[in-house]
């Protein structure tokens, strides 16, 4: 089966690479996977206080995954895979792909402000050739009926 692989953030462009993803999934018939990454916290000198913000960095990051899952299945029909993961953005990706073959397209939203984002200027820039699948970047600012359309 073809997955649709998304990461998720805060970010309004998330939600629309999230909503083109699960378009295209639910019309051939794939399967939408959901990434949410928690970026690696400064180092604080007191283990507990390092050990609370981690979990509440992860904890927030799952409730944004749990919600983008109910977009899909609400949207799409689709009952998505979840995962959460600790690292840096890109090479949290890379591993994912990595361990899922079964990826057909990794599909990132651009940012309609100060750039395309970090991970759509890693990975259509001097990343793209290290991908295991294509990359699919939907603008950020694209309206939802054209999403529909498109997908």
């Amino acid at each position: 089966m073809r997955v649709y692989l998304v990461i998720i953030d805060e970010t309004p462009e998330s939600r629309t690479a999230l909503r083109f993803a699960t378009r295209r999934a639910a019309r051939t018939g794939s399967a939408v996977h959901i990434l949410a990454l928690v970026p690696p916290q400064p180092f604080v000198a007191f283990g507990s206080v390092q050990a609370t913000i981690e979990e509440e960095a992860r904890d927030r990051a799952e409730i944004m995954a749990t919600s983008a899952a109910g977009s899909v299945l609400s949207e799409g029909g689709l009952m998505p895979h979840i995962a959460v993961r600790i690292g840096e953005g890109t090479k949290v990706i890379h591993d994912y792909l990595v361990e899922h073959p079964e990826v057909a397209a990794l599909v990132l939203g651009a940012s309609t402000e100060g750039g395309p984002g970090p991970l759509v200027t890693h990975f259509a820039g001097p990343g793209i050739g290290k991908l295991a699948c294509p990359l699919y970047v939907v603008p950020g600012g694209l309206p939802e009926a054209e999403i529909d359309r498109l997908s």
